[in-house]
């Protein structure tokens, strides 16, 4: 018996035999060409294919996983199609003569070391992004493009790492677990995996040898460990935890139509995440009491200009009219830090994370905020909305975002266009506004607890730093007290206060959250039934 042991990102037991996934050979000759013209020739069409694939694969992506993980093969078609990317191609192919396979690669590799030498996290994961679409174009020229469809039956895939392309590929019913030598738990291909509930494990310690290809083995995604030609006693013990966890799921189906309530009472509104329409379908499989954050920024992303008004209404429209009466709270948009757009021109910045971002662009950018802010009332007539507010540092603030808030109103008064009564909340998610969160609350309908920044503000490490892991420490007593502190404030002032970053899903920490007075949980939609079930027995 082989132990090996990595980093889980999604917990299951998963039994099965191994699949060793290699890509395939990346050699790229360099050959000078007599006919550049039809060099070119081939590269274009080389493209043309590779772009038909991205986009077969956005709406796989959209399928299986959601439209907030399908956007990352928007961002792959549009790296693809980059003016300077397409260029430097071109002009190596023409001034220096060379094959196309070549002149890809030198632009890879260029751009590739150009974004790796940025100080931006965001922009460094570019230079993946770069590679993988690189590679898709080389192996449809050369003719080595290697496909994932070659598994007879269900298995647990082994891979030196695999990018999202790769992930999004395997068929979902022949996939029982990833396990990858590299990759983190904040990669794209760890959160596609968590969205398809497969277990698996990055960083994990095992050679990507074709000696193991066939062999039967065991992922425990509870202790982060594989298992390869487990024993008996040990495949008896792990066949049993996954007994356990399979009737676990399966009873989960039970909490559905029962209400979120404590043993002594107290109701807990139990809502759901998502970025955008197409992950309604989730939220009201799952059984959730509403929408407690839709992400608007995704509305944005992917594309090369504004969404229009119409755009919007149409996009919250039908989220608001699916959910059929229950509570929908959107967020403005969210741009900034490791969510860029390039036609907002925001300046390169030493540290975007505290620079140009959400509500600071809408309060300097006020025609793009209205635009926004217009799309929403008018969508609000259709059911019950709520607007919040992100990264709010100011009482200012709120007051200025009120008076525009009045503006628009009064320009659909004139106009004679209908609106619903919205609640409007902001975001708590820097320690400036859960210190004078007293001082807010006046102003505010409620106040929804954005633990991922305020966790990363509060301690002064990047959540997106893997190297800082160590010292990240989301149950930090200076969190916890911050996060008391606001709850309180809210209470005090007649405001209701929930959480909507990843701690609403710890459940370490939901009968502490519960005791400090929590009114309101919002998660992923699959860890709903889980809470659920949780908070019934708190």
């Amino acid at each position: 018996m082989i132990i090996r042991e990595g980093k889980s990102v999604f917990k299951g037991v998963a039994i099965g035999s191994i699949f060793v996934y290699k890509k395939a050979g990346k050699a790229v000759n360099k050959e000078t060409v007599e006919n550049p013209a039809a060099e070119l020739k081939r590269f274009e069409a080389a493209k043309a294919k590779a772009m038909e694939q991205l986009k077969g694969l956005y709406e796989k992506a959209l399928r299986d996983v959601g439209e907030e993980e399908a956007m990352i093969f928007d961002v792959h078609q549009m790296l693809l199609d980059d003016l300077d990317y397409n260029d430097s191609i071109k002009g190596i192919i023409e001034s220096e003569q060379m094959n196309a396979e070549y002149a890809v690669f030198m632009t890879c590799e260029q751009f590739a070391a150009m974004f790796l030498s940025m100080d931006d996290d965001y922009m460094r994961g570019r230079a993946a992004d770069i590679k993988d679409i690189s590679e898709r174009v080389i192996s449809i020229l050369n003719g080595t493009q290697v496909s994932p469809e070659a598994m007879p039956e269900p298995v647990i895939i082994v891979a030196e790492d695999l990018a999202p392309s790769e992930t999004v590929q395997f068929e979902k019913d022949k996939l029982l677990a990833l396990v990858t030598q590299k990759g983190s738990a904040n990669s794209h291909t760890a959160i596609l995996a968590r969205t398809m509930n497969i277990p698996s494990l990055v960083t994990t310690d095992i050679e990507i040898d074709q000696e193991y290809h066939g062999r039967m083995s065991v992922v425990d995604g509870f202790a982060g460990l594989l298992y390869i030609d487990p024993d008996e006693i040990t495949l008896t013990k792990l066949q049993e935890k996954k007994r356990r966890a399979d009737e676990q799921r399966a009873l989960l189906q039970e909490m559905k139509g029962k209400e979120t309530v404590t043993q002594s009472g107290k109701h807990i509104h139990l809502y759901s995440n998502i970025g955008g329409p197409q992950d309604v379908d989730a939220v009201l499989e799952n059984d959730s009491e509403g929408i407690g954050l839709f992400r608007s920024e995704f509305l944005y992303l992917g594309r090369d200009s504004y969404p229009t008004e119409e755009e919007q209404f149409e996009a919250y429209k039908n989220v608001v009219s699916r959910m059929n009466g229950k509570k929908v709270i959107i967020r403005t948009l969210d741009i900034g830090a490791d969510k860029q757009a390039d036609y907002f021109e925001i300046p390169t910045e030493e540290n975007p994370a505290l620079g140009f971002r959400a509500i600071r662009i809408c309060l300097t950018r006020e025609e793009v905020f209205k635009t926004q802010l217009r799309a929403l009332y008018r969508a609000s007539a259709f059911g019950t909305l709520s607007i919040m507010f992100p990264m709010i540092i100011s009482v200012k603030e709120v007051l200025r975002i009120k008076e525009i808030v009045e503006e628009v109103k009064l320009e659909l008064d004139r106009s004679d266009i209908a609106y619903g009564n919205v609640e409007l909340g902001i975001m708590i998610e820097t320690p400036a506004a859960a210190v004078i969160s007293d001082l807010l609350a006046p102003h505010v309908d409620f106040f929804s607890i954005g633990s991922n920044d305020l966790s990363q503000y509060t301690l002064a490490i990047d959540r997106q730093n893997q190297s800082l892991d160590n010292f990240f420490d989301p149950h930090h007593e200076a969190i916890l007290r911050l996060i008391q502190m606001t709850i309180e404030n809210a209470h005090k002032n007649g405001a209701w206060c929930g959480i909507c970053g990843e701690l609403g899903a710890d459940m370490e920490l939901t009968a502490k959250f519960i005791q400090m007075g929590i009114d309101e949980l919002s998660v992923s939609p699959g860890y709903t039934l889980e809470l659920r079930k949780h908070i019934r027995e708190c």
